[in-house]
């Protein structure tokens, strides 16, 4: 057993619900040093140790692993750790969610109690957790935020959307910050339109699929001759299926006046829709090439995600799993953002 700070100088985190790795990717570039993670689906654990491979993953359902054990196991003592992080399943607080599947009463909406729970146990001397902003109204976060500043901690949480953190997507997301050694602030900025990174900043300097090398860039799709026809003709940048003459409109599409982004392109000199794990079909949203006649691909989602452009993913679900592993991950570059604010105060704090 190796004792983790004597070892390394870095500030030491806990990656709870790590998935495929966003949030481990943006504690590393901010710095931390993850030195554990605990992940439950198979194929995202091991796409997380694809990337994060000296980091001591627990695999399984985190509600099965001792904290005290693990602790024990990273060779950290109570109150050594310096950031406890984690973003449990958001799906049961997701509004589409909640509203077409009647998610409210979704086991999983209790797994941000194992957040407390582990914190309970390691005491850390900061917390960060994130989420969807629906979960900022939930009578779940008050009752952990209140746990957890029965415990000594103060708590800041706000809803915010990473367009203004380099990010180059339309993506609103809660986020916690806690710490017991002093206040803390989730730091809040608006980035004029000029400064916010693009779509074109983000992968307009790939090549084409086909022959980059990168697995993740050079899937072809399969569409039927008519929906290839549609897609040629929806304009480019930033057009959409509403822009279509009637006739080359789905049926599906003329009964509603919903879901317009469906089919729709994204547009180089603005910031991409929210990427999700539809993002590699056009029936799912905005997820057209601004000016092929595609959708984007594998790599350029990551790339709108903030992830490196060498990010590995396991194919062991197929690429639909790729889709929703890069879709459920969250921004590195958000998360890098404030953790950097995290080590500006344990620095202040925590000598």
């Amino acid at each position: 057993m190796v004792n983790i700070r004597k070892n390394n100088k870095k500030r030491t985190a806990i990656d709870l619900f790590c998935g495929a790795g966003g949030l481990t990717q943006g504690l590393k570039q901010a710095g931390f040093s993850v030195v554990g993670a605990v992940e439950n689906h198979k194929t995202y654990a091991e796409s997380f140790r694809l990337n994060h491979p000296l980091t001591l993953l627990k695999e399984g359902d985190i509600t099965g692993v001792d904290p005290i054990e693990y602790m024990k196991q990273l060779g950290l003592k109570e109150g050594e750790l310096d950031l406890l992080a984690g973003c449990p399943p958001c799906q049961g607080y997701s509004t589409i969610g909640t509203r077409n599947r009647g998610q409210k009463n979704d086991p999983r909406n209790e797994l941000v109690y194992e957040v407390l729970r582990f914190a309970l146990a390691f005491k850390p001397k900061t917390i960060m957790m994130e989420n969807v902003p629906a979960l900022a109204n939930d009578e779940r976060l008050a009752g952990l935020r209140q746990q957890l500043e029965d415990a000594g901690y103060k708590i800041d949480v706000k809803v915010l959307n990473m367009t203004h953190y380099g990010v180059p997507q339309m993506r609103r997301r809660m986020i916690m910050l806690g710490s017991r050694l002093g206040s803390v602030e989730v730091f809040s900025q608006e980035l004029e339109k000029e400064k916010m990174k693009t779509v074109r900043d983000a992968i307009a300097f790939l090549p084409e699929p086909g022959e980059s090398g990168d697995p993740l860039h050079d899937i072809t799709e399969k569409r039927s001759d008519k929906i290839r026809k549609m897609i040629s003709l929806i304009p480019k940048d930033g057009g959409s299926r509403t822009d279509l003459p009637e006739e080359y409109q789905l049926e599906c599409h003329k009964k509603t006046t919903g879901f317009k982004d469906v089919y729709g392109r994204m547009a180089w000199s603005k910031p991409s829709p929210t990427i999700t794990g539809g993002c590699n079909s056009p029936s799912k949203g905005r997820f057209l090439h601004p000016e092929k006649d595609r959708v984007i691909s594998l790599r350029e989602a990551a790339l709108l995600q903030t992830f490196p452009k060498n990010y590995k993913f396991s194919f062991a679900s197929g690429k639909q799993g790729v889709a929703m592993m890069i879709g459920n991950a969250l921004p590195p570059t958000f998360i890098e953002f404030h953790a950097k604010g995290l080590l500006n105060h344990l620095s202040l704090v925590d000598n």
